[in-house]
């Protein structure tokens, strides 16, 4: 006899569901070696398997919709998209976009919801409580419901500038209290909840508020790159300003001096920091407002950009434990991040790590962030003196940017802590003529630097239309999408550290550098035009130059470094050099060293 028929009941094992990938992979919509690489990559990116899929170009959006789908148990709506009106008008747009959420139909108990991210229960929540119905929920890929929005809500901006009152749209002065009473209006509330949501969903990072031929223009900052979003009539300016400084804890009653302020805004992955300036101008009032989101903060140094070998030499100048490590380059250029990503890959509970910033941007756990301020006396020299008695074993300066914050890190190094910070230069032999130039002692500087690591940011191709003659695709408005760094990375070497002290000349350095294995920003530029990250024109538009390392070839236009014969490319002279080794121009006749005609040597 068998088991009894109760026991051979709870013995069944209900099977374990199948991921994502998995569910793609039996369908033949990516290949195993494509889910593979992605599902390495998550590690780097906490990114979800199938959103990371799609924007690498390994599987298709509805392909990936219809697994999800068939995952939850739920339907899958296939585009395009349609709606009822009625359903429309019980969830407010904003609530849609945000979330991502397209109503499609409904009945006296339940509203039928299209979604591209179906475990958002805040969103389910909101639309539960907005419509008074119970939802049921559908998967459709994000471009479609984005493009049913769009269809369905039509441009929300507009229909929000037009709901501003017509007497605002007319010039006059308004009193402080009338200010502020549009401030606080519900057309003015909902206006700038749009322009600061939307700003979040297309991933900017600065949101720009000025006067322009007439109009309050606003830009945000894409990848980089100013792109206008949106005009507004002009007088609507210092309403919207008004309310933005209201949240940022302003005060809008001051007009002709700078102010700064910020607060934090809630989205379905994260709380957003928002910093806000504002800037007196001829004609107004300027606002810029920085958005921060610790979602984007790396944490690793593998998903920056950086080549295997400049990744191994800045790991083993952070393994040594101690000198001073310089991330270098314009402002713009990532610095911050490279700095932040070291960090986290640092042991932050057996050692004692501080930062000093101004202002504090991410949070970091494990560390000690301390936000200087100037105004209350707290400088970065005074705060990195304090810091030093706090038994500290790592260091984080935001900027260098005087001989005493220099002097103390360098101190700091040599006595044998870990210091990190930036500094403004063009490349990284640059940073080291930089601080003599501050007056950092030769011998300091030489003792305490352990290296640099200078950077770009550039615009990756788009990896769902690659670029193509840059007109975009739905993924992407020119071709572009995201960005990755191209670095040069210089290690302190013996040969250096005496150049250093000797106050050795910039070119000496750059062929010190360059010997002991330092490439040049234009060269990690080549290798990721070669590998297709970027594009030839996207490098031209951020690197002008290499500081002076190399001139162009006349012939193929390559850079050849300085105090070559000739061009390593193509094999072009590019000195007459006499017999006796002395240089020639090429207008002399004989040679200064030895008297012979040009014809001889």
């Amino acid at each position: 006899m068998g088991p009894p028929r109760r026991f051979q009941q709870h013995s069944r094992v209900k099977p374990k569901p199948k991921t994502l990938g998995q569910l793609l992979l039996d369908v033949g919509a990516v290949s195993e070696a494509d889910l593979e690489q992605a599902l390495a990559q998550q590690l780097d990116t906490g990114q979800r398997i199938g959103t990371l899929l799609v924007e690498r170009g390994w599987a298709d959006e509805e392909a990936v919709a219809r697994c999800l789908a068939l995952q939850l148990s739920l339907p899958y709506q296939p585009p395009p998209l349609d709606s009822d009106p009625a359903a429309l008008r019980m969830i407010r747009p904003e609530l849609a976009r945000r979330g991502r959420a397209l109503p499609i139909s409904t009945t006296p108990r339940t509203i039928r919801l299209a979604m591209a991210d179906p475990l958002d229960l805040a969103t389910l929540d909101d639309v539960q409580f907005q419509s008074g119905r119970r939802v049921e929920a559908v998967v459709a890929s994000p471009t479609a419901i984005l493009d049913a929005l769009d269809r369905s809500y039509g441009d929300e901006a507009q229909r929000l500038i037009r709901d501003l009152p017509e007497k605002w749209r007319q010039p006059h002065v308004a009193s402080a209290d009338a200010l502020e009473r549009r401030a606080r209006s519900a057309p003015v509330v909902r206006l700038l909840d749009h322009i600061l949501a939307r700003a979040a969903d297309e991933g900017a990072s600065d949101i720009h508020m000025e006067k322009h031929l007439g109009k309050m223009r606003i830009r945000f900052r894409l990848d980089g790159v100013l792109r206008t979003v949106l005009g507004l009539p002009s007088e609507s300016l210092d309403a919207v300003l008004s309310r933005l400084k209201i949240m940022a804890g302003m005060d809008i009653s001051v007009k002709r001096r700078p102010q700064d302020g910020g607060f934090t805004i809630k989205r379905v992955a994260s709380d957003l920091t928002l910093r806000v300036s504002s800037l007196p101008v001829k004609g107004g009032e300027k606002a810029v407002v920085r958005i921060l989101d610790p979602e984007k903060a790396p944490w690793n140094l593998n998903g920056l950009g950086l080549s295997q070998e400049d990744l191994r030499r800045l790991r083993r100048l952070m393994q040594a434990g101690q000198g001073v490590i310089l991330a270098a380059g314009p402002t713009g250029s990532g610095k911050s991040s490279t700095l932040f990503a070291a960090l986290a890959e640092l042991d932050r509970e057996g050692q004692n790590l501080v930062t000093l910033e101004d202002p504090v941007e991410y949070g970091l756990p494990g560390a000690n962030q301390v936000q200087v301020n100037p105004k209350a006396g707290l400088t970065f020299p005074s705060a990195l003196r304090s810091v030093l008695r706090q038994d500290p074993d790592i260091i984080m300066v935001g900027e260098i940017r005087d001989r005493e914050t220099a002097e103390i890190a360098m101190a700091a190094a040599v006595t044998g802590h870990l210091v990190l910070s930036t500094i403004h230069t063009v490349d990284a032999p640059g940073s080291i003529t930089r601080l003599l130039n501050m007056g950092v002692p030769p011998y300091l500087l030489a003792g305490g630097l352990a290296g640099v690591v200078a950077q770009r940011l550039v615009r990756c191709l788009c990896p769902s239309c690659g670029g193509r003659k840059g007109e975009g695709c739905g993924e992407c408005p020119d071709g572009y999408r995201g960005r990755t760094g191209i670095f040069q990375v210089l290690t302190m070497t013996d040969a250096l550290r005496e150049a250093v002290a000797a106050n050795a000349s910039l070119g000496t350095l750059r062929r010190l550098a360059t010997e002991s294995g330092m490439s040049s920003l234009k060269e990690d530029a080549r290798r990721k035009v070669a590998e297709r990250i970027t594009s030839p024109h996207e490098v031209g538009r951020v690197i002008h130059g290499d500081g002076g390392a190399s001139i162009p070839c006349p012939r193929c236009g390559k850079d050849v470094p300085l105090g070559s014969l000739g061009c390593p490319w193509c094999g072009v002279l590019r000195l007459r050099v006499c017999g006796c080794g002395a240089q020639l121009r090429s207008e002399w006749r004989f040679c200064p060293a030895c008297l012979r005609q040009p014809s001889t040597v």
